[in-house]
């Protein structure tokens, strides 16, 4: 029987179980996914319910294989979601989404009280974001649901509760804590007054590190169980448990982010203007990270840039870095597009699509104005730190004009492109293993490809 580590990874479209072997091989997976429902005021969500059954029904069927045997179990899973318990520990309200409106006069409401806003989003490194600092959900539980509120024995963050289906164990780790929840004052390393204040901290369970394991006899049987971790975290662990240079990640996708462990320098007034935020190590330690929703923007303005020329979306995807005319265009220097979800350094009211001579030049043009996107949130994570590596993993990894255009603005880095389907479920499996990790492991498990 091949000795193996269980993964349980949860994101907003696939719930996925995965089995490693010794090696960090991939030796079994499986997916699903499920329709959303909705919460009581008819806002989409996850079905926490199917979710638990799943996570339950899988493992009855892997745990008594006669092909794998599991030594340890582990979840990542998406942030800025939590899991309200009773007493009798079991969920009193759905998983609310973190895409769910904030009402304006709560906010207006709990600044009032802990603001102002700046001064809230620089201690607690978290930009004002509603449900996404999902502390905030707990501040509306209290003043919007108090009947629900009042029946809540402890909150988990998703991957804390996936662990305590299986320990009946509350516990808390830093991971899903420091990421942008609003809850932790990054400058006193504990909680921010107001969740004390508002008496929130009696509902957070234990504080641990997400290395933390419980031998927890399951079923009869005797199994390590970890107590889960932000996927974000960990998908950044294979990075820093093999790297001994200092370097920063450009997780790119839907949100393009720079995320640059070390870096523990104070927020100011210009890194929340460009949407900075901080993300936790394991043990606690700050992690210097910008987003930007590059992704969303790159995808609406190819559709648009297709449709003018009269090309299939997906045409884009073969288009080469063309030395010549990018020449062309710098020496222009003149802005065309307008962009809908990220900010405009122009006022551009409309694209100019009259300007491009081809899909070609069009494509350029738009790398080029989202590059300066991406160079202003580059620099926000990685401060005043010199690093020597940057890695890009993720969509943006594979596209030829991007990588160029990073290459040609950070000569002195040694840029590596990366491919990994199971970079946060990896991670997962990497925080509880008692294993040391090799320097050519990236090269080896993430398809690492010099620039």
């Amino acid at each position: 029987m091949t000795k193996v580590t269980a993964i349980f990874d949860i994101g907003k479209t696939n719930k996925k179980f995965f089995l490693f072997d010794q090696r960090y091989q991939e030796v079994y997976r499986d997916y699903i996914t499920f329709p959303e429902i909705v919460d009581e005021d008819g806002h989409p969500t996850d079905n926490l319910a199917a979710i638990t059954e799943w996570i339950k029904s899988m493992f009855e069927q892997i745990k008594d294989s006669q092909k794998f045997d599991i030594k340890a179990i582990n979840f990542s899973t998406y942030g800025a979601s939590l899991v309200h318990l009773d007493r009798n520990g079991e969920p009193i309200a759905p998983l609310y989404n973190y895409t769910k409106e904030f009402p304006e006069d709560l906010k207006e409401q709990f600044f009032a009280k802990y603001g102002p806003e700046e001064k809230f989003e620089l201690e607690t490194a978290s930009p004002y974001s509603g449900f996404l600092n999902s502390g905030l959900q707990l501040y509306w539980l209290k003043y919007t649901k108090p009947e629900v509120f009042q029946k809540i024995k402890f909150s988990l963050h998703l991957p804390q509760y996936i662990s305590y289906l299986f320990t009946d164990i509350p516990l808390s780790d830093y991971t899903s804590l420091g990421c942008h929840t609003g809850l932790w004052d990054f400058s006193k390393k504990d909680y921010h007054r107001w969740v004390y204040e508002e008496e929130i901290d009696r509902l957070l369970p234990p504080l641990v590190t997400a290395d933390t394991s419980l031998n927890t006899n399951y079923f009869g049987r005797q199994f390590k169980i970890g107590v889960g971790i932000h996927d974000s975290s960990s998908a950044m662990l294979p990075y820093i448990m093999s790297q001994k240079s200092k370097f920063t990640l450009l997780s790119t996708g839907t949100w393009s982010v720079a995320l640059t462990p070390g870096n523990d320098e104070p927020f100011s007034k210009a890194d929340l203007a460009v949407d900075s935020l901080n993300y936790m190590r394991i043990d606690g330690k700050p992690v210097r990270a910008s987003r930007l929703f590059l992704g969303n923007e790159y995808k609406v303005q190819v559709q648009k840039l297709s449709a003018y020329f009269n090309k299939e979306y997906g045409y884009h995807r073969d288009v080469k870095f063309d030395d010549a005319l990018y020449d062309q265009l710098t020496k222009k220097n003149k802005r065309q597009f307008h962009f809908e979800s990220i900010p405009n350094f122009s006022t551009i009211e409309s694209t100019n699509y009259q300007s491009m001579v081809s899909f070609e030049e069009g494509f350029h043009q738009l790398m080029i104005e989202l590059m300066e996107h991406q160079l202003i949130a580059l620099s926000a994570a990685i401060g005043s730190k010199e690093i020597k590596k940057l890695f890009v993993d993720g969509g943006f990894a594979d596209n030829d004009i991007f990588i160029n255009l990073l290459s040609m603005h950070y000569p002195e880095l040694k840029i590596r492109t990366t491919k990994s389907p199971l970079g946060s479920a990896l991670g997962a499996a990497m925080v509880i293993s008692d294993k040391e990790i090799p320097g050519k492991f990236l090269k080896k498990h993430y398809k690492l490809k010099k620039i």
